[in-house]
């Protein structure tokens, strides 16, 4: 077997220094080019039909992803452990993408510095509301929300589901969020994507928390009460952990008009604010990189 704390620092020391493959290597683009013809299909049915080829879709795929990463890492059993640390290594790095969430948000913040039209096209890149009404807090808010949220999305969760289980529990949480994300939605999409939402909510509610957690210890911020209360406030049941953590810890109201207003009562976020809420973000982005290693490194040595 690989091993897989050296798996795990190559693969961050990869994301750190080149960030996201380009999409005609990256497996995740591969994914979507899949998914998008599949959802479009299911749109078309009436819901319980939409449901059910739905549910067969998603099981059918995370059963075959998760068995080819399961041969793979097999395989590389045949190798010595450091030899196979590498491509591994490879393989695990677009189960995540911490530099690139980083880089997006920050250019939301340069970006809004030019103006607000060139920070509502940079905020519109990581998310799916109407930016065209936007002011300066809500391009900011929302910026900050995503780094939060996605936080555990594109880190925290890929991270546990590879010390829980390897390459396959990396690669089926990848592929679980981004079905979610393409298949999830309300709309025409709800009944073909309800399963593969639910599916996302269950691997990511233990992720979430662990994030939040992370946040909240970064920033030295324990009032676990008020950010449960908060987190309440939000439809999904799991991102609005990381986003009340960040909001209290920043001190700041982060909200979706119309929807929730996280932390209500303090002020709306400033470029300071920003830029302490990427500070904090990447303490704990490091700190669970961290805690992953050394529980791999556990796993190594017990194994």
């Amino acid at each position: 077997m690989p091993w897989l704390s050296a798996t795990l620092v190559l693969a961050w020391l990869i994301d750190a220094a080149f960030g996201e493959p380009p999409d005609r290597w990256h497996p995740v683009a591969w994914l979507g080019r899949v998914l998008g013809p599949l959802g479009r299909l299911g749109s078309r049915w009436s819901s319980t039909p939409a449901f059910v080829a739905g549910s067969l879709a998603w099981i059918a795929l995370a059963f075959g992803i998760g068995s080819i990463a399961w041969a793979v890492e097999r395989r590389l059993d045949r190798l010595p452990p450091w030899v196979a640390a590498v491509p591994l290594a490879l393989l695990l790095k677009p189960c995540f993408a911490w530099r690139m969430l980083r880089d997006e948000v920050a250019a939301v913040e340069v970006a809004s510095t030019r103006s607000l039209d060139e920070g509502r096209l940079r905020v519109a890149r990581l998310c799916s509301r109407d930016v065209r009404a936007m002011d300066a807090f809500e391009v900011r808010e929302t910026a900050i929300e995503t780094l939060a949220e996605n936080l555990n999305d594109s880190l925290v969760a890929p991270l546990f589901w590879f010390v829980v289980a390897g390459l396959p529990g990396a690669a089926v949480y990848r592929f679980a969020n981004t079905v979610d994300a393409m298949w999830g939605y309300r709309g025409r999409f709800e009944w073909f994507g309800k399963w593969p939402a639910r599916a996302d909510d269950a691997l990511s509610w233990l992720p979430a928390r662990i994030t939040a957690a992370l946040l909240m210890a970064c920033g030295s911020s324990f009032d676990v009460r008020r950010v449960r209360i908060e987190a309440a406030r939000t439809p999904s049941p799991n991102g609005g952990w990381p986003m009340a953590a960040m909001a209290s810890c920043v001190g700041v109201r982060l909200r979706k008009p119309g929807v929730y207003a996280l932390n209500a009562a303090a002020r709306s976020p400033g470029p300071a604010d920003a830029r302490r809420a990427l500070r904090l973000a990447s303490i704990a982005a490091w700190s669970a990189a961290g805690l992953s290693i050394a529980a791999c490194l556990v796993k190594d040595v017990v194994r």
